[in-house]
């Protein structure tokens, strides 16, 4: 019923800037928790970071907190990820997702999102 489309992702160098964009179709989540995972090759997917349906709350995994900034419009059913100061070893795979279960708790277990997008590849030279 919701399907989440990508974009945004490609090559940087080192320190250099990407903004993630995921755009929602179907059924609505302006009343839904988003969030961002990424996932390296040999690692687990791991959270990034996450807002609430007012946008009022949001949540970033401690390596990223000062660098990368979640926002949402709810009218335009988009939520985006801003990552600046990117380092190689943030190379990976970036999914959004929803948990339409929270409407104000930001979880950060992959296992309590319910719709995922397809991932897109960002990739951090050195």
């Amino acid at each position: 019923q919701v399907q989440l489309v990508e974009s945004g992702g490609g090559l940087v160098q080192a320190g250099g800037s990407l903004r993630l964009s995921c755009a929602a179709s179907g059924r609505t989540f302006s009343r839904y928790v988003m969030g961002w995972f990424r996932q390296a090759p040999g690692r687990e997917r791991e959270f990034v970071a996450g807002i609430n349906w007012s946008g009022d709350t949001t949540r970033y995994a401690d390596s990223v907190k000062g660098r990368f900034t979640i926002s949402r419009d709810n009218i335009k059913n988009t939520v985006w990820l801003q990552m600046s100061g990117l380092r190689p070893e943030e190379t990976a795979v970036y999914y959004c997702a929803v948990d339409a279960g929270n409407t104000e708790q930001v979880v950060t277990t992959a296992g309590l999102y319910d719709y995922w997008g397809q991932g897109t590849q960002v990739t951090v030279s050195s």
